[in-house]
């Protein structure tokens, strides 16, 4: 056999490899993804699977599915036993209020640290430094202070102290989002007489846009899964949110599994929706935060 014919032979054989590794590659990429689906989902099947057991098979059948058929009556007993609308609305109302408001004080400030220095190079760290502590260690002095402004019990108080809570969050979110944008082209609008407001509101606004929307929807998320101000700042259901809804699921018997399930899902919905409608603002702001 000549050297002629030998080369396309080994040409084809690398060919060849390089075809199976790609492909090899390729499968062990989606079953990296099938995987971390399956964490990610499991929690939810399993929540949907007990609130269609029926309530003797929850406590002793361990199947991860329904085998003596589908009951609805979890889904009837926990919007009947307990007023699952009110607490979702007071969720939204609070979480919504304290969003709108976090942005409001998170986006100047977050911009007067990187533009101006305000405070220094660690004052930015000690803000964030303040989330890493429990908020148990605050739950004390916030609830006397609401007390003494007449904030108890109202979801007005309930939302400023989920801003207090979200604001180290944000500011450095949006930090990381305000340094991407050229200083040259804030530059020229003061040049052209704006003024570090009208700078800020015009120019920089817009052009964060994506962060501004996913700082939003992160802090949304966190106001609507906040459980320990909510328990400590309402009594009423005229100001209690959903997870306080959720523990009220206690009979005598014990945790009603079923019902429990059957409501933390009608909970868990909103969000995920609003997580995928919004999922290319997220993406796109979380990303572009992260480019220095």
């Amino acid at each position: 056999m000549t050297e002629h014919t030998l080369r396309p032979t080994v040409y084809q054989r690398l060919k060849l490899s390089a075809q199976l590794v790609r492909t090899s590659m390729h499968v062990v990429r989606w079953a990296i993804v099938g995987l971390l689906l399956a964490f990610t989902l499991i929690p939810l099947i399993f929540m949907l699977t007990t609130s269609l057991k029926s309530p003797i098979e929850i406590r002793v059948s361990g199947n991860l599915f329904p085998t003596e058929g589908i009951f609805w009556v979890n889904w009837e007993r926990a919007f009947r036993n307990v007023p699952l609308p009110s607490y979702l609305l007071n969720s939204l109302i609070v979480g919504i209020v304290s969003t709108i408001m976090t942005l409001l004080v998170a986006l100047p400030a977050s911009y007067a640290f990187v533009r101006f220095r305000t405070g220094g190079r660690f004052l930015p760290s000690w803000i964030l430094g303040t989330y890493i502590a429990p908020p148990i260690v605050i739950s004390i002095p916030v609830f006397m202070l609401m007390r003494t402004a007449g904030l108890i019990d109202r979801p007005f108080g309930l939302a400023l102290a989920h801003m207090v809570a979200n604001l180290p969050v944000a500011t450095w979110m949006l930090m990381d989002f305000i340094r991407t944008v050229p200083a040259e082209i804030e530059e020229a609008a003061q040049i052209d007489g704006a003024s570090p407001w009208g700078v800020l509101v015009r120019i920089v606004a817009p052009l964060i846009l994506p962060g501004l929307v996913a700082t939003a929807i992160i802090c949304l998320i966190l106001s609507w899964n906040e459980f320990l101000f909510a328990l400590v700042l309402t009594y009423s259901i005229r100001s209690q949110t959903f997870p306080i809804g959720i523990s009220e699921f206690q009979g005598e018997h014990g945790l009603q599994f079923g019902e429990i399930s059957a409501a933390a899902l009608t909970g868990i919905l909103p969000m995920y929706i609003l997580a995928m409608f919004f999922q290319r603002y997220l993406i796109h702001g979380l990303t572009r935060g992260g480019i220095k």
